[in-house]
């Protein structure tokens, strides 16, 4: 199975799975068959924590009758890696250094990761 097999399958299945190389410890995403960092083979997959926050974004301008505004935000989890995502709520209030919750959604009828605002 190839990582990006593993990823949307665990996806499917509610999670968000990053890989950690068991040689160097960095954790990794995109999935990938080598550690980016020390080209170690020995990747193993975790369940991220889904604690984050927004490294930088921006706000796709949309007709209302299109669904109106919505962002598009770089999120930095907890493990240290970034992926793109949506932030949930009004995009107006989305903010670079806003705490995050990751959580598995859908975006076009596909599992995607999403994020909302974190509690506290």
């Amino acid at each position: 199975m190839t990582p990006d097999t593993h990823f949307r399958e665990g996806l499917a299945a509610g999670e968000i799975r990053l890989q950690r190389c068991a040689t160097c410890g960095t954790h990794i995403f995109f999935p990938r068959v080598l550690c980016p960092a020390c080209h170690g083979t020995d990747l193993h997959w975790i369940a991220a924590s889904g604690a984050g926050e927004v490294y930088t974004f921006t706000t796709v301008r949309n007709r209302p009758e299109k669904g109106g505004d919505y962002n598009v935000a770089m999120v930095e989890l907890a493990e240290g890696v970034r992926m793109m995502t949506r932030v949930d709520g009004d995009p107006h209030e989305v903010r670079v250094g806003m705490p995050v919750t990751a959580y598995v959604g859908q975006i076009d009828g596909a599992p995607a990761v999403l994020c909302r605002r974190a509690e506290g």
